[in-house]
């Protein structure tokens, strides 16, 4: 049984003037890609691992991949090693040298640059950089398959090799992201090496650097922005001419969506709602200073306005953390990640989400398989997913621009890392929250017009040639580059709503 709620006009898109809000963008001319897409070559890789593989990674084969299509490389199978050179960048956020040395095996990086900026070489340098691009990607599938086997000796020796060659620095994204993924399952063969399932990594370190790059993301692209401004023109329908509203907020990041709720609330005929906002996150120190910038705005506009905090991811809270009270309209919104652990006791959200009933979920999911899965399957799901992402970085930002490595670094390089070297092996990870939500007992609410017309809005900010699209079916919305799509947005009610 689907539900649906009341349209009342369109979510204008608004940008205070509160530095960390939604700030206008500008960009510079897109880049022009001449070689094969990644994600091309990664969707041809997983329909074959599909077809050839149904339940164990012995099925599938780098000779299994048709190269009627796809050509790795006209040289030798596996890319040669070459002369290490090393690059520290000092202007990414919370840098530091130890971490961002890199290996370069093609050239400086004031050589790459200068190459990129040499136009009459142009194409034969983009050709070049994809054949050694796909090559490595090849690798590194090999390598993939090694470990999932416990090959781990075999997969060690492939991982030197391509830590030496690929550099995050690259003009190609391939390269890039081999750079990222190679670290990533070197940390999980250290971490099988040590003890079979210890982790080496702690993805809550550095918590000013990552949510720093993460707003940076939402000015380059349009995929948290679409996340925030879906959800909160369905937020706004469910909380139509309610007095007391509650937005509990599963992983608040730095707020940036609600101000431009908080104008439109506090715009309405019948004036604005009282609001209470229950904000979840890993950083006390950063969910403080959240409600302090929130707390701010909402006097602003004169909205009564609470804030309270809670100090733990979705998983780590109890029900009893977060109160309501009666008479209140209760809103969840989640905008899932894997910045954090990709390991955790999802059932315990589940309830969370039961106990107390919201009028309205607003859910933003990865379109990317289970973490739970088996290695090789979310190895081949996750390249997909970020080759995609790197790819639509790069067709918008050149090789050397600081906001791009930015995002690489601080918030992509820690969702690769969660899913490949920390994710896996716990058994009370869901296959997919939609299906979940199914199953509970949860009623889907479809996206409305105005919904679609806030992402349509959101996509007009970039120029068509960036390649973003939009699409919608079986009541959610789904944003994505070119034809692969990488979130998708959909709307729930509680069942205890519909008795």
């Amino acid at each position: 049984m689907k539900r649906s709620f009341e349209m009342h006009g369109t979510l204008e898109l608004i940008h205070p003037s509160e530095q960390w809000d939604c700030a206008p963008m500008s960009f510079k001319a897109a880049r022009q890609y001449t070689g094969v897409d990644i994600s091309d070559f990664m969707e041809h890789v997983a329909r074959q691992l599909s077809e050839n593989s149904e339940n164990t990674a012995d099925g599938f084969s780098m000779e299994s991949l048709s190269n009627e299509t796809f050509t790795p490389s006209n040289r030798e199978y596996h890319p040669r090693k070459q002369a290490r050179t090393y690059y520290n960048n000092s202007d990414i956020d919370g840098g530091n040298a130890e971490e961002l040395q890199w290996i370069n095996g093609t050239q400086s990086y004031d050589n790459m640059i200068n190459m990129t900026k040499n136009k009459s070489g142009d194409h034969h340098h983009h050709h070049q950089n994809d054949q050694q691009g796909l090559s490595l990607i090849t690798l590194l599938m090999e390598c993939a398959v090694a470990i999932s086997v416990d090959n781990l000796e075999e997969a060690n020796k492939m991982l030197l090799e391509l830590t030496q060659i690929a550099s995050p620095y690259s003009a190609s994204c391939a390269e890039r992201v081999v750079a990222y993924f190679a670290k990533a399952m070197a940390r999980r063969v250290m971490s099988s090496c040590l003890g079979g399932g210890t982790i080496m990594y702690s993805p809550l370190l550095q918590t000013k650097a990552i949510l720093s790059a993460f707003q940076t993301f939402n000015t380059i692209s349009p995929f948290i922005k679409f996340a925030h401004f879906t959800a909160n023109q369905a937020i706004l329908e469910a909380f139509h001419q309610r007095d007391r509203v509650h937005i509990i907020d599963l992983d608040i990041m730095q707020g940036l969506q609600w101000p431009a709720l908080f104008h439109i609330l506090a715009t309405r005929p019948e004036g604005p709602p009282h609001v209470r906002m229950t904000a979840m996150g890993t950083s006390y120190e950063a969910l403080e200073e959240t409600g302090r910038q929130l707390s701010g705005f909402a006097r602003r506009l004169g909205i009564s306005f609470e804030f309270h905090p809670v100090g733990r991811k979705p998983g780590e809270v109890d029900p009893a953390m977060v109160q309501t009270r009666r008479g209140e309209t209760i809103a969840v919104h989640w905008l899932q990640h894997s910045l954090y652990d990709a390991i955790g006791v999802n059932w315990k959200t589940m309830r969370l989400l039961e106990m107390i009933a919201p009028r309205v979920i607003t859910l933003v999911e990865q379109e990317m398989p289970p973490h739970s899965g088996q290695f090789l399957e979310r190895f081949v799901g996750a390249l997909h997913y970020y080759s995609t992402i790197f790819d639509s970085l790069g067709a918008t930002l050149g090789c050397e621009d600081v906001n791009r490595h930015k995002v690489e670094h601080w918030m992509l390089e820690r969702e690769i890392n969660n899913v490949l070297a920390v994710g896996g092996g716990e058994e009370e990870m869901f296959g997919g929250w939609r299906t979940e939500l199914v199953r509970r007992g949860f009623a889907q609410v479809p996206m409305s017009g105005n919904s679609m017309t806030q992402a349509q809005l959101i996509l007009n900010m970039f120029p068509a040639m960036h390649g973003y699209t939009i699409q919608q079916g079986d009541g959610t919305l789904r944003l994505g580059w070119k034809e692969t799509g990488l979130y998708t947005a959909s709307v729930w009610t509680s069942p205890r709503l519909m008795r």
